[in-house]
């Protein structure tokens, strides 16, 4: 009898292991199914809002809130189900049938993580969208908001200028990121340097715990209080709603968008700013995008453009006034500032007009590509004649498209507590690095990913070091990742941890052990518990 050849075996392997894992996938939704029916005495009262791939809609509701096309293709594992509930009190029987059912549950309120942890695994689980928790309610003379997991941040600023127009919040630019995510990773934006980051300003929480109880602030106790503003919400449970303190902002303030090219000296004004950005007055932001431009155009016309964008809290003769003492360099004039309202800033920095704040609640993204992004922070300025060598990776054409945008520290940054909250990023920053690839086609995937590891492996001598420092809302999986299943080792997982959260990751392991022993609430980058007795 002939001898099967090695590619026959693992094709006999693959297809084994196929027809095991769908069946074993498909044991799981009925279990889960029968589960709800049980739990909830009127199914019919959920039933429309649960989705398997069997139903009409599943697709069009797993895609509506994916942002990123390399989560979006058949080779990419799908949710058994999707839930996307209406009422905070139908999430605790479903973490109780998910528990039964053996499947893990992944939360999304946005979409936007980087990795696509929020609704991406190689393990069998479920989705619970929040797309229907999305209430947002005001209290404007206590200056106060409470806003569930599914709002956006562009509705969250809508309603806040709805009620009055000096008062703002200091979260992302972003208009369809989804609040509950976003605000559990720290959330910054351009009132950073004023005001810090959004978990900076939670007030309470409510959270449902692993044991299907929703807790507030006090139920819950400081510690796990302290965990989720900045750890990280998915590793501790299902958060439904955040509320936080609203900041003042006057009635007018001032932006500005400046752009120069390596021909107008854009390399010597990027390593000036990197001396001043910190040290501006609170009232003033200004960060750098920097790109290459004129790709089609051939190698000898390509160039490096630095765009400076900046919010001013105040109007534009104090701005300039300030420009001038503090970076006369830049040569901002009065042609180049735009005096408005701080709601009206936000859809400046979206490209949308400034009349129109209700585009501030679509929850569509306009333009869908491909993307991956990383982070770094710099602790010391990048040497003047160190920056052509950085430079020479926008001029390979696999980085058309792709930028690196630095966000200045300094102002309320520096004044609060390392342990405050789990960000640590604080006190001795100058500065973050947002490294962002796009592309528009999958066959560059490769290609594009692995010239942004090239970059990111060369700036490792200009960064932060042991360790070197990254930010959990710019999600990376190169940095490491726990194991799906099984134990998680604290070794393991401290290689990625101590780089989001530094000391505080110890703290955090503490939280887990207390408040999830058994690691229910787990993804490729949660925090994991120690191991215990009482846990094994």
């Amino acid at each position: 009898m002939k001898t099967p050849s090695v590619s026959t075996l693992l094709f006999i392997l693959f297809v084994t292991f196929s027809c095991s894992w769908a069946a074993s996938a498909h044991h799981h939704v009925d279990d889960f199914l029968k589960c709800l029916k049980q739990e909830f005495h009127n199914y019919t009262s959920i039933s429309s809002l649960v989705y398997t791939p069997t139903n009409s809609s599943y697709s069009s509701v797993l895609r509506f809130s994916i942002h990123n096309l390399r989560f979006d293709s058949e080779s990419i594992p799908k949710p058994l189900v999707i839930i996307t509930p209406e009422h905070e009190s139908q999430i605790p029987p479903l973490i109780y049938c998910a528990k039964q059912s053996h499947l893990q549950i992944r939360t999304r309120s946005g979409g936007h993580d980087f990795e696509g942890l929020s609704y991406v695994t190689q393990v069998p689980f479920v989705v619970i969208d929040f797309i229907n928790l999305s209430e947002i309610t005001i209290d404007a003379q206590q200056k106060t908001a409470w806003v569930q997991s599914g709002a956006t941040i562009g509705s969250l600023y809508y309603r806040i200028a709805e009620k009055s127009p000096t008062l703002g919040f200091p979260a992302g630019a972003c208009p369809t990121i989804g609040i509950g995510g976003h605000f559990s990773g720290g959330a910054y934006g351009a009132l950073l340097r004023k005001y810090g980051l959004a978990a900076d300003n939670v007030i309470d929480a409510r959270i449902v715990d692993v044991n299907g109880r929703i807790l507030d602030r006090k139920s819950m106790g400081e510690d796990l209080f302290w965990a989720i503003r900045g750890g990280g919400g998915a590793s501790f449970g299902v958060i439904l709603a955040w509320k936080v303190q609203l900041v003042d902002v006057p009635k007018t303030v001032t932006v500005f968008t400046v752009q120069r090219t390596l021909e107008q000296n854009a390399t010597q004004l990027i390593h000036h700013w990197q001396h001043v950005a910190h040290k501006f007055d609170p009232d003033l932001f200004i960060l750098v995008r920097v790109a290459g431009e004129n790709y089609n155009q051939g190698r000898r016309n390509m160039t490096i453009s630095a765009t400076f964008s900046s919010l001013f809290l105040g109007g534009v003769d104090r701005l300039l006034t300030l420009m001038q003492e503090s970076f006369p360099e830049l040569g901002v004039v009065r042609k180049d500032c735009t005096e408005m309202s701080w709601i009206q800033s936000i859809l400046y920095f979206q490209g949308f007009p400034i009349e129109s704040p209700q585009l501030l609640l679509n929850r569509t993204q306009p333009f869908a590509g491909y993307f991956k992004g990383k982070s770094d922070y710099v602790q010391k300025p990048i040497p003047l004649n160190r920056f052509e060598s950085i430079w020479r990776f926008f001029y390979e054409p696999v980085a058309e498209g792709s930028d690196i945008v630095l966000i200045p520290y300094g102002g309320r940054m520096d004044e609060i507590s390392e342990s405050a909250i789990p960000f640590p990023h604080r006190a001795g920053n100058l500065y973050k690095i947002l490294y962002a690839a796009n592309w528009q086609e999958a066959q560059n995937t490769d290609r594009v990913i692995s010239w942004l590891r090239r970059f990111y492996s060369y700036m490792a001598r200009y960064v932060s070091k042991s360790p070197r420092e990254a930010f959990i809302n710019y999600r990376d999986l190169d940095i490491g990742v726990n194991n799906n299943k099984g134990r998680v080792s604290y070794a393991r997982a401290s290689v990625w941890g101590k780089k989001y959260f530094k000391n505080n990751f110890d703290r955090l392991v503490r939280v887990k052990t207390m408040i999830d022993p058994k690691n229910f609430f787990r993804n490729e980058q949660s925090i994991p518990p120690r191991r215990t007795k009482k846990n094994d």
